[in-house]
């Protein structure tokens, strides 16, 4: 997703209020929009408190302040500075997190992001962005720029199936139709399951739904979803986030507040920051049984 989010900030730096500042990262992808900005590209070096606490004030000030670092570098070495600075004083800074979830793989457990949106959907004030695709970047910028709220952007990589027409950006999405159970999946992990379920039989194929904005309260549930919670014999959470915290725990709180009934739930998460063995981001799925064969094993589809 770096080339989309770089083409789209590029986009938004006609806008001269505008500063994007980087924890010294962004080397062979960034470069375009480092020449569209000028002097308003900040390379803050390996210092996100500082670099947070510096993006607090420019906001504090009425800039467009976006920063930018690898996703556990910008959420959790700063979360003081995100904290007080940021969230306390109500300040739409947005945050950029890249390689969300286990999307580092082998460089370790230092690496991972499985409790970022979690932990910042703890603040007050905070908005989380998880772009289900590649395409989606463009519009989560806009969504993003355009609110007056704080702002923590999850970046992945989109891995839908070759060929797949890609559905225009919403909140919530239905990506897969069928008979069988109901799955919400948040981010690029619901690409991963659309060709497997679309090969499913009608009666077997669960009805997936990728949701992409948080939290509820911000980004309502579409009323098709809402009903096909009621009339679901199974409701599914898969998220490649920690089982605490997560969009699971925020789903069955919103869905008892507004006296919605579960008959049935199973939540696929992400099991642990380390294993016996280091591994690809699939690698971790599959050991958190994340992976579209597990998950179907899980609800006795094969």
């Amino acid at each position: 997703m770096r080339q989309q989010l770089c083409d789209a900030l590029v986009k938004r730096a006609v806008n001269p209020d505008m500063i994007f500042m980087t924890g010294d990262l962004g080397f062979m992808a960034l470069e375009p929009m480092q020449a569209a900005m000028g002097a308003r590209f900040i390379n803050a070096g390996v210092a996100e408190q500082n670099m947070t606490s510096v993006a607090a004030a420019l906001a504090r000030q009425g800039l467009d302040v976006w920063i930018y670092s690898i996703a556990p570098f910008i959420y959790a070495r700063a979360f003081e500075q995100i904290r007080n600075d940021i969230a306390f004083h109500a300040l739409p800074v947005k945050l950029i997190g890249n390689g969300g979830g286990y999307g580092y793989g082998v460089m370790g457990p230092t690496h991972h992001a499985i409790e970022d949106y979690g932990v910042m959907l703890a603040l007050p004030n905070m908005s989380v962005y998880v772009p289900v695709f590649d395409e989606d970047m463009e519009a989560v910028i806009t969504r993003a720029g355009t609110s007056t709220r704080s702002s923590y952007l999850r970046m992945g990589r989109g891995e839908p199936p070759e060929g797949y027409p890609v559905p225009a950006y919403k909140p919530w999405r239905q990506l897969t139709r069928g008979d069988g159970p109901l799955l919400i999946a948040v981010g690029p992990l619901a690409s991963t399951y659309i060709a497997a379920f679309e090969n499913l039989p009608a009666r077997q194929r669960p009805n997936l739904w990728a949701v992409a904005e948080l939290p509820i309260s911000q980004s309502p549930m579409p009323a098709e979803l809402l009903a096909q919670i009621k009339s679901a014999a199974i409701l599914c959470v898969a998220e490649e986030h920690v089982q605490r915290g997560g969009f699971a725990s925020e789903l069955l709180l919103y869905l008892a507040d507004q006296q919605i009934p579960v008959p049935s739930f199973k939540h696929f998460y992400a099991r642990a920051h380390h294993f016996e063995r280091y591994g690809s981001q699939g690698f971790l799925r599959r050991q958190s049984k994340l992976d579209v064969g597990s998950v179907l094993a899980a609800l006795e589809i094969i």
